[in-house]
């Protein structure tokens, strides 16, 4: 499987090297993810297993400490993510079939999380946040609660807070499949770090990037459109639109009304607005406000829209994997620079473990009318898929791997409950998104629209 994804060293043709350096950056690769799939507690005792498995799978010459590898990881780990990301998007683009696009879209989401961090140091000067409990909400609450707040200071006083790393995860909705990733301190905005996937990465013809309320703005959403991709996000009280004339009324699952994005600092810049299309969907008990690029109705109905939608909550879900079935939601480097290369290779080990079981599950057996469907990656199981891996590493008898990562799917039996937590504690900073804030244009907006219209047929 491993040769399936890297068959050779050409790849790494443009990866210089110290001239001391006796492996090769396939070998490292090779035994980097072995060591992030392992389900050893500690860091040592993972590379400790590590080791022997991929010497015995390739006998190679590899760094032979766990200081060395990290060393190794630390030297080049950000010039091998991203030529592994490309290799990525490539076998993906393979084995995707009728999932690689969606209504003649390829789908990815936008969204965000965090991971803790051992309270070291460097952990703390890297992903902690220098203005922590200085904002509004914080010295609101402070002041509510003054007299409760002293008398529990005195016995418990306050500690600094944990460090924590910001991950914005861009995800493909078809294949459910990372696609590209930035990882930040625990204050850092996952609507900087897409924007700049947007610019550094390249995509497919046809990209429809789908996000919720946090990936909103003009600017954001023209950066979008300059590349010649489309957006879908959710939107609320947090966007202010443009009706064209009075009596706006909604798209409601049949009828198509248009609005402008033209905030103040575009007006003043002579950039002309967005036109765009909004519309409510019901999802479960919400109503969903939806603000789309694509205004032809017939490349994106509403009913797409909205399933376009329910797959992006499958993001949420590839975040699970990562913290709790990879144990990644609390990292275990004490030092940034290595809790950065831990979280990387997490995240391309999560990555091609999901690869090689939708391969397997993808290929179809058989020829003629008698060849077996692909199976749908919603039903893939990560856990059964590292069990799976791991049983192989070990020379665990168990059959043909490629058997067994085609049975790796999650359990098929009707639940009488749901797995909803039976209790949810009040979030008190999340506040109902609300309705997005229209309003019609005013005749001087007009005269400047038209204006804009003018010099551009020039």
């Amino acid at each position: 499987m491993l040769c399936w994804l890297l068959p050779d060293h050409g790849i790494f043709s443009t990866l210089t090297l110290h001239g001391n350096t006796k492996w090769l950056p396939r070998q490292l690769v090779f035994l980097a993810l072995v060591w992030a799939w392992s389900d050893a507690r500690c860091l040592t005792d993972a590379f400790a297993e590590a080791l022997p498995q991929v010497c015995d799978l390739f006998p190679c010459q590899l760094p032979n400490t766990y200081q060395g590898f990290m060393n190794a990881l630390l030297a080049h780990t950000a010039e091998l993510i991203p030529l592994l990301r490309r290799v990525l998007h490539v076998r993906m683009r393979q084995i995707g079939g009728r999932f690689w696009r969606s209504d003649g879209w390829v789908p990815l989401a936008f969204d965000g999380s965090r991971c803790t961090a051992p309270r070291t140091h460097s952990n703390e000067a890297s992903f902690c946040s220098r203005t922590y409990g200085k904002g509004k909400t914080a010295t609101y609450r402070k002041k509510k609660s003054k007299g409760l707040r002293r008398r529990k200071n005195r016995a418990h006083p306050t500690q600094p807070p944990v460090p924590q790393t910001w991950l914005t995860l861009l995800w493909h909705m078809g294949l459910r499949l990372p696609w590209s990733w930035r990882i930040g301190p625990s204050n850092a905005s996952e609507r900087t770090h897409a924007a700049e996937m947007l610019a550094e990465e390249s995509f497919p013809a046809h990209t429809l990037f789908c996000g919720d309320a946090g990936f909103v703005g003009y600017d954001f959403w023209s950066g979008i459109l300059s590349a010649g991709h489309h957006f879908l996000v959710r939107v609320g009280g947090n966007v202010n639109l443009l009706a064209e004339s009075d009596g706006y009324v909604c798209e409601n699952k049949g009828r198509q009304r248009s609005v402008l994005c033209w905030p103040e600092a575009a007006k003043k810049a002579g950039r002309p607005p967005l036109r765009l299309r909004l519309f409510r969907v019901r999802i479960g008990k919400a109503t969903v406000w939806m603000l789309t690029s694509v205004r032809e109705r017939a490349r994106l109905t509403v009913s797409q829209a909205e399933r376009f939608y329910r797959l992006r909550w499958g993001v949420e879900v590839e975040f699970r994997n990562l913290k709790q079935t990879m144990a990644r939601g609390a990292l275990r480097c004490r030092t940034a620079a290595r809790l950065v290369a831990e979280l990387e290779w997490a995240l391309m080990a999560l990555a091609v473990a999901e690869l090689f079981a939708t391969k397997e599950q993808s290929d179809r057996r058989g020829r003629g009318p008698d060849r077996a469907p692909a199976l749908d990656p919603k039903g893939r199981s990560l856990a059964e898929t590292l069990r799976v891996i791991r049983r192989s590493l070990r020379g665990a008898d168990g059959g043909p791997i490629a058997e067994r990562l085609r049975a790796a799917r999650t359990d098929g039996y009707q639940r009488k409950k749901s797995k909803k937590a039976r209790y949810r504690p009040p979030n008190p900073d999340k506040k109902p998104l609300g309705e997005p804030k229209i309003r019609r244009m005013e005749w001087e907006e007009r005269s400047q629209w038209k204006q804009l219209h003018a010099n551009a047929r020039k």
